[in-house]
């Protein structure tokens, strides 16, 4: 053990919880069938998409601010942020009285900068990820003499976070493994401090995006090492420079880091709306969408959701493509012969499957032979790759040779 991982205990995390108590919400376990039936292990989801802020990032902030000299309250925070820790710290400042300064990536969602606005902070846009949105934080606080309020790298953060742990082991103590997000660590390493102090041996297992993995490169090389550039869906993730103290405690605690694909991330959305109707951004399912890459089955698993903050906009373009993913949707074309009653057979093939048109295109003038040919293309709502199959198989047997759009 070295100096930075002693510095953050199990009594730093219970002194935190008792600190923030009383302004955020204990999320309650949720069990999930569905995702215990994908995964083979008893799956709970711990919905920190429903606390206060729509996240996790409260906790930290909460007890990061509360902690705080009054002198150093006075002189105001400032913070760099894609979203969630913005609304955070923009929420404890103004519990506090505080004034906050947060500097937010260009691409951050609309949402996330109006709902940071409405909790009384100032935003300014700068740069196009998190790591340049926060060089201009650091230097508006050398300017002015703010209190910089890490979203990651800073202990009294790692503790808030913690106390998720905290809440998980009162509800399911024989709790096998905690699947954890991980953008700069510092979730996962206040809830690894915390769950590895009252059970060794808990499985904490952490999760990235393939394409902002930089702590996964870390954890493998065993030393701190930065992605030359982000690519991901996950924008509450996108971090090319983990943080040393959370790498630290990471190395010491954590017992594997695993990476899912954006297209993981899509469809876990869409079975998390479809199944539970709850509502969750890319970055927090990912330690849902990692359920399937879980290397053993019939454990108790708690993973955490851990931001609901979406568009609309954002929202209804992953469901898209959950519903292509899950076999719900499906679009083909087929070439027809330009004569009466060709669409009819069709429809009738369809509505005998039971699939239900939502859009037909029949469009002479995409044909290469528009003179003796007509191009239909069907929008379906379907229940699922089965019967997918099966429309195709119907529409084959009767000589019509189909591709498949999406």
């Amino acid at each position: 053990m070295n100096d930075t991982e002693e510095k953050l205990t199990l009594k730093d995390i219970e002194e935190a919880r008792e600190r923030i108590k009383d302004n955020c919400i204990n999320t309650k376990l949720i069990y999930s069938s569905e995702f215990s039936k994908e995964c083979g292990n008893e799956v709970y989801i711990k919905p920190e998409n429903l606390q206060l802020t729509g996240a996790f990032k409260l906790r930290g902030a909460l007890n990061k601010v509360a902690k705080l000299s009054k002198e150093k309250r006075e002189k105001g925070l400032i913070t760099a942020s894609a979203g969630n820790h913005a609304q955070g710290v923009a929420y404890a400042a103004s519990k506090f009285g505080v004034k906050a300064t947060i500097v937010m990536p260009k691409l951050t969602p609309l949402i996330k900068v109006q709902a940071t606005k409405n909790y009384g902070a100032e935003v300014v846009l700068e740069g196009e990820v998190y790591d340049e949105a926060f060089e201009e934080a650091k230097k508006l606080e050398q300017k002015y003499g703010y209190t910089f309020v890490h979203p990651f790298n800073d202990l009294d953060v790692m503790a808030g976070q913690g106390t998720i742990a905290l809440e998980i082991l009162e509800e399911i103590k024989d709790t096998y493994a905690i699947i954890v997000p991980i953008g700069g660590g510092g979730i996962i390493s206040g809830i690894a401090v915390a769950a590895k102090a009252i059970n060794k041996a808990i499985k904490i297992i952490g999760v990235q995006a393939e394409g902002a993995n930089s702590m996964k490169l870390s954890f493998d090389n065993g030393k701190l090492t930065f992605s030359d550039r982000v690519d991901t869906i996950a924008d509450g993730a996108a971090v090319r420079k983990p943080g040393d103290k959370t790498f630290d405690i990471i190395s010491n605690y954590v017992d594997e880091i695993v990476t899912v694909k954006d297209e993981e991330l899509m469809e876990a959305v869409y079975v998390l709306v479809e199944k539970h109707k709850l509502v969750a951004e890319a970055t927090g399912v990912m330690s849902l969408a990692a359920l399937k890459k879980l290397k053993f089955t019939g454990k108790k698993v708690v993973s955490i959701v851990s931001g609901g903050n979406i568009d609309i906009i954002t929202m209804a373009s992953l469901l898209n493509y959950g519903l292509v993913s899950r076999g719900r949707m499906f679009c083909f074309s087929v070439k027809l012969r330009d004569t009466p009653g060709q669409l009819l057979k069709i429809s009738k093939i369809l509505a005998d499957t039971g699939a239900n048109i939502i859009k037909l295109d029949h469009n002479q003038f995409k044909a290469i032979d528009r003179l003796k040919d007509v191009l239909l293309e069907v929008t379906l709502e379907t229940n699922g790759h089965e019967h997918i199959d099966e429309i195709v198989r119907l529409l084959n047997k009767d000589g019509y040779n189909i591709e498949r759009v999406y």
